[in-house]
């Protein structure tokens, strides 16, 4: 990582934290210059970098200043799960929300699709269309039971930037995030097993521990540096616990990037107890500093970690094109997506493999970066305007997800009832516990680019919240 960018997430984060408040004047360029040993220079691009993500605004013969519309609520609580192992419920509230279809009378703000809009994906739909049409129609045929070997060689290529280091034949192609989730578990666990998670976690994840008859054991999670390490030490002390699946980079539904301290802290702990770990990185690349957040994978020497992501998230979801690097569970799991999908289709990984070595993703990734990053703030903003007083909210650092939580009593299920014959739909937060905490939390998608619609929906949410306490 350069100087530049080391000393632009340092101010960063002590402005996200509230260090540096809206319209406080910061640092001079002599005085960071002096402070952290490094050039004028070396500064300058740090604010260019910081202005770049709205964090920094430079004021004429006058310095840099936090921009003084940024307001932002305070931060949701850190969740006090049952410490102890429980079965996994809430497939009724993830099934409904799976079954919502699109439709133009409806505000999707509860799923998590990416803007699929975006004019740089145009090389993507014009490779598909291209091989469709080629006449050895490559797209219709079985491939390789790893996936095809052009795209494991662009994804292998992809993740030096998380710092990992993985050769094609260390990878397997999957059937989306969630298929590659679902492999690595069932390469581990057996039913009957117990898997450590953060808590909130991803309802996928979870509901693949509970299709696999497992247990889950929620670990508080910090809404700034995640998965409370020293509840996880408590829980592998206190219980026979086989793996330990967690989001730490663009933490899904929370928002956070766990400092690297803490990724290489987390996987000492998974050694010393000698547990596997899960790391799901479908968000990773859409991390708002540059360069991406290092992933607990590079810091892997044992084979331990078994990294999950896809091009869901950084793409399209319809793509269903997702991967694992399972380390030392390889075999394994080749053996547990043979008997489950078998091979992914083919067309699609051709399609992605083309768009990457072209150099399509990069550019593409930059706007779309840029355009969560900008919605998040403005969604924050209509969250300060609308919702009711004292409502707290996630500050994402990357993603397009925001996390939000209400007084302790209030219900989220009865918020998105009340919200249906109004055209909007959200997550409620109870699907992101495997005990069905968190309901008095709700979850809401940013990626579609702004629009009075979209607003007129966040204040519909709002004031419909304020309405269901004024008659509690």
């Amino acid at each position: 990582m350069t100087l530049y960018v080391n000393l632009a997430e340092l101010i960063g984060t002590r402005i996200e934290n509230g260090f540096y408040r809206p319209g406080d004047r910061l640092p001079s360029v002599r005085a960071l210059s002096v402070e952290h040993g490094v050039s004028l220079s070396t500064v300058q691009q740090a604010y260019r970098l910081l202005e770049d993500n709205g964090l920094a605004s430079p004021r004429p013969k006058s310095g840099y200043f936090v921009p003084a519309h940024r307001r932002a609520p305070a931060l949701p609580a850190i969740g006090r799960p049952a410490q102890r192992p429980v079965d996994i419920s809430q497939w009724e509230l993830v099934l409904e929300l799976a079954r919502a279809t699109p439709s133009p009378d409806v505000v999707q703000l509860a799923r998590g699709m990416p803007d699929v809009t975006s004019p740089t994906l145009r090389p993507l739909t014009q490779a598909l269309g291209k091989i469709s049409r080629r006449q050895d129609m490559p797209g219709l045929h079985y491939d390789n039971i790893h996936g095809t070997q052009c795209l494991r060689e662009q994804v292998a290529r992809l993740l030096l930037d998380s710092g990992t280091r993985v050769a094609p034949d260390d990878l397997m192609i999957t059937t989306g995030a969630q298929e590659a989730l679902a492999v690595s578990i069932r390469s581990i666990c057996q039913p009957g097993d117990i898997v450590a998670v953060d808590s909130p976690s991803f309802h996928g994840a979870m509901q693949a521990l509970k299709g696999l008859g497992m247990k889950a054991l929620e670990i508080p999670t910090d809404p700034l540096t995640g998965i409370s390490l020293d509840a996880l030490e408590l829980a592998l002390e206190q219980w026979p616990i086989k793996a330990i699946q967690l989001t730490p980079n663009c933490n899904n539904p929370l928002g956070y990037n766990m400092p690297e301290d803490r990724k290489r802290a987390l996987l000492t702990l998974a050694q010393r107890f000698d547990v596997a770990i899960i790391e799901d990185d479908v968000y990773g690349d859409l991390s708002y500093t540059y360069p991406r957040p290092r992933t607990i994978k590079s810091f892997d020497e044992d084979g331990r970690v078994l990294l999950c992501s896809s091009f869901s998230k950084t793409l399209a979801p319809g793509l269903r094109v997702g991967w694992i690097a399972p380390g030392r569970y390889l075999d394994r799991a080749l053996h547990m997506k043979y008997i489950s999908t078998g091979s992914t289709a083919t067309q699609p990984q051709l399609a992605i493999a083309e768009f990457l070595q072209a150099g399509h993703y990069e550019p593409h990734l930059r706007r779309m970066r840029t355009q969560y990053q900008r919605s998040r703030d403005l969604m924050i903003d209509w969250v300060m305007r609308y919702f009711p007083e004292g409502t707290r909210a996630s500050r994402p650092q990357g993603g397009f997800m925001l996390w939000v939580e209400f007084d302790e009593d209030f219900d989220s299920l009865r918020l998105n009832r009340a919200l249906q014959g109004q055209g909007v739909q959200i997550a409620v937060g109870s699907i992101f516990s495997a005990s069905g905490k968190y309901r008095n939390c709700l979850r809401m998608n940013f990626a579609a680019k702004p629009t009075p619609q979209i607003e007129a929906a966040v204040k519909k949410v709002g004031e419909t919240a304020a309405r269901l306490m004024a008659e509690s």
